[in-house]
């Protein structure tokens, strides 16, 4: 029996032995994790060097907010909210190329512009032309044509001579090949796109935009020659008021007020084709050399100093540009619509009329009725012997 006792002791472990085995365990545990961290200590070391080597050269300056920005990425004083209001409200920034204008993000002028000329300016034009139109119709169906009222003479006198006729025709020419190319790039993706298609649509304002580019300098040039070469005829005198007291003997059958060269209603549109020319010359000249005028930042500080308005007179480049195509669109209109009751009155609406830009020689009776004071003077031999009366051929 004691035997046995001594047996089963040695097989059963006492709980000493137990907890010495345990320790044992937990700490073969323990030195196999500081053995991990020294590893990944020793990694780490020469990653983090590098940076420790390159300390700041200003710690407390980087560490200072900057135009309103503080480390951290904190907002600040700083918004977003105002650097893009701004930006919409056209704040111009820096860029490094050479092109300053660039700086502006965003324009709001632009889409200002494109309201305008696509709207109001658009839409009262065409009831400008339409209505000139109209009224020249109405006043041919009322009227008639305005005849001679002996008829035709036989004999002749020269009204123009051939350089006069070449500046006029120069000018006429060049003037409606310039508004029909015109009316075309405001009008013609509603009237003619639809017609014609896109292709042929888009030849041909490509070559009305050559067209209206290179005849302007044509329209110049005629627009100067008939300002010297008439001018003095048009400067207005007292027989003007009569004729304009009488109506011009348009509306009256058999009345017809004395004029010299030109009466008062061809002086009107004399002086209408000069300013109107010269405001379109300018404009337009603007447009082909873009950003290289300020007509209107001038024409403003004048129209203050004068009428002591506030009109702006810091108008950026391209601020400048829209207000010179606004007002060359305004402006062509307008003499348009001269230029079309000119057309009526020496074709349609007068006989004899076209023969002074045609042939230069106007029948006697023609002029006797429409320029009497003129007729005597030639008569009377004041412009020489080249403008006596001659029998018609």
């Amino acid at each position: 029996m004691r035997k046995a006792v001594e047996t089963c002791r040695e097989q059963v472990p006492d709980r000493n032995t137990r907890g010495h085995g345990a320790q044992s365990h937990r700490g073969a545990a323990f030195l196999k994790l500081a053995v991990f961290l020294l590893f990944a200590f020793l990694l780490a070391v020469p990653a983090l060097a590098p940076a420790q080597a390159q300390p700041t050269s200003n710690p407390v300056a980087s560490e200072s907010p900057a135009d309103g920005h503080v480390p951290g990425n904190t907002l600040g004083t700083a918004s977003d909210a105002d650097l893009w209001r701004a930006v919409r409200q056209g704040v111009a920034g820096n860029v490094s190329i050479p092109d300053k204008k660039a700086g502006t993000l965003v324009q709001s002028e632009g889409e200002l512009w494109r309201s305008l000329r696509n709207g109001p300016v658009a839409l009262y034009s065409s009831w400008a032309l339409i209505g000139m139109i109209v009224l020249l119709a109405l006043f041919f169906a009322l009227r008639g044509r305005i005849r001679i009222d002996h008829g035709r003479s036989g004999a002749t006198i020269t009204r123009f001579a051939g350089y006069e006729r070449f500046g006029h025709w120069l000018l006429a020419l060049s003037f409606l090949t310039l508004a029909v190319t015109g009316l075309n790039i405001m009008y013609g993706r509603y009237v003619l796109l639809p017609i014609i298609g896109g292709e042929a649509f888009g030849f041909i304002t490509l070559m009305g935009k050559y067209l209206h580019n290179y005849l302007a300098f044509a329209f110049m040039a005629g627009l100067v020659m008939i300002f010297l070469m008439w001018v003095r005829h048009n400067l207005p005198d007292r027989t003007d008021l009569v004729w304009l007291a009488k109506g011009g003997g348009i509306f009256v059958k058999g009345s017809h007020p004395p004029a010299k060269k030109f009466n008062a209603g061809q002086k009107a549109i004399f002086w209408l084709v000069i300013l109107l020319g010269l405001s379109l010359s300018v404009s337009g000249w603007a447009l082909l050399f873009p950003f290289t005028t300020d007509f209107f930042s001038g024409t403003f500080a004048a129209v203050n100093a004068v009428f002591g308005t506030d009109l702006p007179t810091a108008l950026a480049p391209i601020q400048e540009q829209q207000l010179n195509s606004l007002w060359h669109s305004v402006v062509a209109v307008a003499l348009t619509c001269v230029i079309l009751a000119h057309i009526y009155i020496g074709s349609v609406g007068m006989e004899g009329a076209f023969d002074a830009m045609g042939s230069g020689e106007v029948d006697l009776n023609w002029a006797k009725e429409h320029h009497s004071i003129w007729v005597e003077e030639v008569t009377a031999g004041e412009r020489g012997p080249a403008g006596a009366p001659q029998a018609a051929e």
